[in-house]
């Protein structure tokens, strides 16, 4: 089919196969169908539930509160935090097995988390694991349920008691409904010695332990972003993959070394890793990123770059975060200066021009914008984006940055299938909407007291707010 095909009249999209990427989830009947609900309170029993602790939270601890009663009451919230993240993990391990999230446009009930309750990657897979372990392990469950077992040792049973070594117990007829009683009882009865009577019932059920596997499937690095902008890495590696990294992290370390050098061996690693970053960055030998060479970026006001004086949260770097201008005037010492003008609004100024594919300077200005995935719920980074036509070109769409919003690869294919996107000029942030029209909001505030929900979400602050 040729362009003038498609731009014939009357022509849509095909349906996705069943399974691809964005293709519609078959209807299945349950009571998590609400999850694709018009936006309204919760279910009575929850409502109850936040309000009756809404209570408890009004209630004044001066004045005539004993120590033993404010020790009963602490005893008493632990109890109701463990029952809240029980029921918390069951709802969404049930969600999880009917494709719920699929109605906000996401892939399962971990992105969801992290995108409409402010859960981070770790939170999410948790609360998913407990309430896959609570099925699993019945009496753990209960357990959990009644508020005697908490999350956090539900979390180390899974990690010990894993899917596989249950598995096994299983296949070699182990009876695991007493191993499941014995661990619930240890939980609430002895929790000090959980870990110990798990690993001991890890090593009766499978005595080798787990099959030798690929070293490098046992690869793994995470950087996380704190909010000033400086990163926590936490990883491991293989015996070569890692003989290869420290090689090379040694040289450049111990050629950097002076006399005087009072850096400690780990500064010494952390700067080379930097140099070799900024070595290959400066090089200019790195794969393409989205269409563009791999760089550091960095949002700033002129008078802040020319301010030699420090100033806090001034410069905007390219994964989001918020640094100082030093930062920036670092960065500007050997890299290019590009100007983006921005309007009274805050926004940056239409630098359109009259091509199908969005060029440089107006993908940077949505990126200034926009700052990545705009699907609501969705955290990607710019640099994981693809710039889509609200309009699409072949369809009369220009390209110009009103027409232009930043979306992952997999919410660009949900909103070439039925997903639509909205700016919204009166609150200057995007919306995003279901094929049926509803809007898909994210928060986990609600009113429970069947008043209508605000739709309302404030965008996010501006970095160089408008001035007078």
């Amino acid at each position: 089919m040729g362009l003038d095909d498609a731009a014939a009249p009357g022509w849509t999209p095909k349906p996705l196969a069943p399974g691809a990427l964005g293709a519609d989830r078959p209807a299945v009947p349950s009571p998590m169908a609400a999850a694709s609900r018009q936006p309204e309170p919760p279910p009575v029993d929850v409502c109850a539930a936040i309000e009756a602790v809404l209570a408890a939270a009004a209630t004044a601890l001066d004045g005539g509160t004993s120590t033993a009663q404010l020790l009963d009451r602490a005893r008493g919230l632990a109890r109701l935090i463990n029952l809240a993240q029980a029921e918390l993990a069951r709802t969404v391990a049930h969600a999880e097995a009917v494709d719920a999230a699929y109605a906000d446009g996401l892939t399962g009930m971990k992105p969801w988390l992290r995108g409409h309750t402010a859960a981070t990657g770790p939170e999410a897979a948790a609360v998913l694991a407990a309430g896959r372990l609570a099925r699993r392990m019945p009496a753990v469950g209960a357990g959990a349920a009644a508020g005697g077992v908490s999350a956090s040792q539900v979390s180390l049973i899974g990690r010990i008691l894993t899917d596989d070594i249950w598995a096994t117990g299983d296949a070699v007829g182990a009876d695991l409904a007493a191993l499941d009683e014995l661990v619930a009882r240890t939980a609430v009865h002895a929790p000090r010695t959980l870990g110990d009577v798990c690993r001991r019932i890890a090593d009766a059920i499978d005595p080798d332990g787990p099959a030798p596997i690929d070293p490098i499937e046992g690869r793994g690095l995470r950087i996380s972003r704190r909010a000033d902008g400086s990163r926590a890495i936490r990883g491991e590696l293989d015996a070569a993959g890692g003989e290869q990294v420290e090689a090379a992290l040694e040289a450049i370390a111990a050629a950097g070394r002076c006399e005087g050098d009072l850096r400690s061996r780990e500064q010494r690693a952390a700067d080379a890793l930097v140099q070799v970053a900024a070595l290959h960055l400066a090089a200019g030998d790195l794969p393409m990123l989205r269409k563009v060479k791999p760089q550091v970026t960095a949002l700033i006001q002129l008078e802040d770059l020319a301010d030699p004086q420090t100033r806090p949260a001034a410069a905007q770097l390219g994964s989001g975060a918020t640094a100082d201008n030093t930062v920036a005037r670092q960065a500007a010492c050997d890299g290019d200066v590009a100007r983006i003008l921005l309007g009274t609004d805050g926004l940056p100024l239409d630098v359109g021009r009259a091509h199908r594919l969005v060029p440089a300077h107006i993908r940077r200005a949505a990126e200034v914008r926009d700052g990545g995935c705009v699907f609501a719920g969705c955290h990607a980074p710019a640099w994981w984006c693809d710039a889509h036509h609200l309009v699409h070109w072949i369809d009369g769409g220009e390209t110009s940055l009103t027409n232009t919003a930043l979306l992952c690869e997999r919410h660009h294919t949900q909103v070439h299938h039925g997903y639509r996107l909205e700016w919204d000029l009166d609150e200057g942030c995007w919306r995003t909407y279901r094929p049926d029209g509803r809007e898909i909001i994210t928060g986990v505030l609600t009113d429970t007291t069947g008043q209508p929900i605000d739709h309302r979400r404030d965008p996010d602050p501006r970095l160089f707010p408008a001035s007078g």
